[in-house]
């Protein structure tokens, strides 16, 4: 360590200061261009990071649309199956497109009129109007939300093991639409073996 410490200073005594200054410099410039390739690549992996929860978020969506969808499909095969005479249900319901979320904005409206005169004696009224929309957000940074609109539903498919029954048929119709709000044209009722 010592034998490395005394080359340093002997490399030192014989530089000089023109050397010492042109070392310096590009000491300097290297310094420099490391400090922007670092900001490069975390500035790169911030953005990695947002792409990720934005993906997060749209897997997010997708898995409520198919929450919602088997969350309906669950409730009214367990109730179809309490029907007399229907035995186990299988429901398969398709919905027209995802849950629509409505969130609050906060907007701000301003209008200016300036009018002027020229030395001709004519006026001239200048309007000029700014709006400015801002999505309320609460304390966590994520936009309150005032609705969720829920999909509409496409179409709805029963499979029941006592639709050999006329009776059947009609009741698990009526039960259907009734439940859902659906007309008839969206619901089809099959036997199941």
């Amino acid at each position: 360590m010592e034998k490395f410490l005394n080359k340093i200073k002997e490399y030192l005594k014989n530089i000089s200061n023109k050397d010492m200054m042109r070392n310096l410099f590009i000491i300097l410039i290297i310094g420099i261009i490391l400090f922007i390739l670092a900001d490069i690549f975390i500035e790169n992996n911030k953005q990695q990071v947002k792409i990720g929860d934005n993906l997060d978020k749209v897997e997010d969506l997708q898995g409520s649309y198919s929450d919602y969808s088997t969350l309906l499909e669950n409730k009214l095969e367990n109730i179809l199956s309490q029907l007399k005479g229907v035995g186990e249900v299988k429901v398969m319901i398709t919905l027209e497109d995802t849950t629509e979320v409505v969130p609050a904005f906060n907007t701000t409206k301003n209008n200016e009129t300036t009018r002027e005169n020229d030395a001709q004696g004519g006026t001239r009224e200048i309007v000029r109007e700014d709006m400015t929309v801002q999505v309320v957000t609460n304390d966590n940074g994520e936009p309150i939300v005032l609705k969720e609109v829920r999909p509409t539903i496409k179409g709805v498919m029963v499979m029941a093991e006592g639709a050999e029954n006329l009776e059947v048929i009609e009741m698990l119709y009526a039960a259907v639409k009734t439940v859902l709000g659906v007309h008839g044209n969206r619901v089809e009722v099959y036997s199941s073996n």
